[in-house]
């Protein structure tokens, strides 16, 4: 995939101030300033709040990474046996309208005939619509998919219901319905695609998300094939949405992959880098190694593993090279060797009593260089995942499937030798393997993956509550444990997280209201696609 590097525009803002003599009043002016938003920042500013903060450490690491058994906890293992931090809900919320707000202001300055010239000159009005009517999907689908009724805004449908970011002066909103919520977003997404000028740019400037309104296009496609074959079934005329999407143009390539790329510094650094510097809470779980290495599911060893995670140790060259360097510095440093010995992987056991925790850890694989690195890309959504949706709308089709495998395989560099020989081990396309192949994919894109596997139940080769695992190190005695889930009532992953402590508070009948409609606030509730 063609690196981004993400280039942060500050948003620029013309200060006043007070002066003593009147001569001062032009010397105060900077003739470079301008007392409006330049959109290409608030754009750039807004995709890069929305990564920080549902890849970091609090939303991903702590919520959907383990819930998914991507990783587990080294050390705080209630919140992968559901027991999450209510202010982590809380802030996904927050932030995630702050963000929207954002992108509404775009729209809102290039509509405005009091700016609109201005913002002219940052680029197409109708592209910069777009792009921002196809974010503003992107965030209300994570909200919609992580807590049910949500407020919701709508850029093309005046719908009473639709009363988030402020509209009319709106200060408590009601909660949209699933059903509204999700068809709109296909709306938005269809018009979106519908009204952009592909030969032209986005933004004049500080665009690295799209770069074009062809490459916005596919995005806008693609996800809305997502969002379609989610709901199919439950949403009237979803089926139809994946026909059109598909036919509309969808991504061809890893070139079309969208992802907020971070630079290789301390300044900008990517936010598991960033948290891996002062914490070492997150490894790899042992439920996706074992997948990985062939010791369960229905796939030989997959040489992604080595990609994803690191040896978790030093091989005796690098202990004698002299530097004293750790395993974690030449992680963050890059200068780890890469191991191809599935001897040296185990994961770290998933959802164990924190008492365990401790006799574990050693034995456990952090994430890799690979992605525990600066300047890695936060991926919104691949070529790859596109493959494994056509292969579903055309009834499990081989020929996407061995697509998608070898387009995610050469997304994460591994070599075509063993590319071709592990595709020529699959065993054949089926809703089962599709599926797990596509979660293979969505690895460190949780809540996508989390979405999937409440639609389909897929993968199958999960720890769930009552089931039992096995320990790395065995430990007074013990060599397996039972996944206990610290959360009444679950006996498979959560369906939904807890509408957030403050809109019980400041928004309380609406609160209520939505609660009630969508069978109760609880972490067990299911979604309206979530039929599996």
């Amino acid at each position: 995939m063609k690196k981004i590097v993400l280039i942060l525009s500050v948003v620029a803002t013309t200060f006043t101030f007070n002066s003593c003599s009147d001569q001062f009043d032009e010397i105060d002016i900077n003739p470079n300033s301008t007392e409006q938003a330049l959109t290409y920042g608030l754009f750039n500013s807004a995709n890069k709040e929305l990564m920080d903060n549902t890849r970091d450490q609090w939303q991903s690491a702590r919520i959907t990474l383990p819930w998914v058994q991507y990783s587990a906890q080294r050390a705080y293992t209630e919140e992968d046996r559901y027991q999450y931090r209510l202010s982590t809900g809380v802030s996904l919320w927050s932030f995630s309208y702050r963000v929207a707000q954002d992108y509404k202001s775009i729209i809102d300055l290039n509509n405005d005939p009091a700016t609109s010239v201005q913002m002219a000159k940052y680029g197409p009005k109708q592209n910069q619509i777009a792009a921002s009517r196809v974010m503003l999907s992107y965030v209300f689908l994570t909200l919609a998919d992580s807590f049910g009724d949500i407020p919701y805004y709508s850029y093309g449908n005046k719908d009473a219901d639709f009363q988030a970011l402020n509209v009319n002066g709106q200060l408590q909103p009601k909660f949209a319905s699933q059903q509204k919520v999700y068809a709109d977003i296909l709306k938005e997404l269809k018009e979106a695609s519908e009204m952009l000028d592909v030969n032209n740019i986005v933004f004049t400037q500080g665009d690295v998300l799209f770069g074009s309104g062809e490459k916005l296009k596919k995005f806008a496609n693609s996800l809305r094939l997502r969002v379609a074959t989610r709901v199919k079934g439950v949403v009237p005329g979803a089926e139809a949405h994946i026909q059109d999407a598909i036919a509309s143009g969808v991504m061809t390539s890893n070139a079309d992959n969208v992802g907020v790329g971070y630079e290789n510094n301390l300044i900008n650094p990517a936010p598991l880098y960033n948290d891996f510097l002062t914490r070492s809470d997150f490894a790899i779980s042992k439920t996706f190694v074992d997948l990985l290495k062939g010791n369960s599911g229905n796939f030989n060893l997959d040489p992604r593993l080595f990609k994803f995670a690191t040896k978790s140790k030093l091989s005796a060259a690098e202990l004698a090279d002299g530097t004293n360097k750790t395993l974690k510095a030449r992680i963050l440093d890059g200068s780890i060797t890469e191991s191809t010995n599935p001897a040296d992987f185990l994961g770290m056991p998933y959802g164990i009593p924190s008492s365990l925790a401790p006799s574990q850890a050693s034995s456990s694989n952090f994430f890799s260089k690979n992605i525990l690195k600066p300047d890695y890309t936060e991926i919104l959504m691949e070529y790859s995942e596109v493959q494994f949706l056509i292969a579903e709308a055309n009834g499990w089709s081989q020929t996407n499937y061995v697509n998608g495998v070898r387009a995610s395989m050469q997304r994460w560099g591994v070599a075509t030798a063993d590319i071709d020989a592990y595709i020529a081990s699959l065993p054949a396309a089926t809703k089962e393997n599709v599926l797990t192949q596509k979660y293979i994919t969505l690895f460190m894109q949780p809540y996508e993956a989390w979405s999937e596997y409440r639609r389909t139940g897929y993968p199958n080769t999960l720890l769930l509550p009552g089931q039992t695992g096995t320990l790395n190190v065995e430990t007074d005695g013990q060599t397996t444990y039972t996944f206990t889930s610290l959360i009444a009532g679950l006996t498979d992953l959560p369906t939904r997280l807890f509408y957030p402590t403050s809109v019980q508070t400041l928004n309380t009948a609406n609160y209520q209201a939505a609660s009630t409609a969508i069978g109760g606030d609880k972490m067990n509730t299911k979604l309206i696609w979530d039929t599996n």
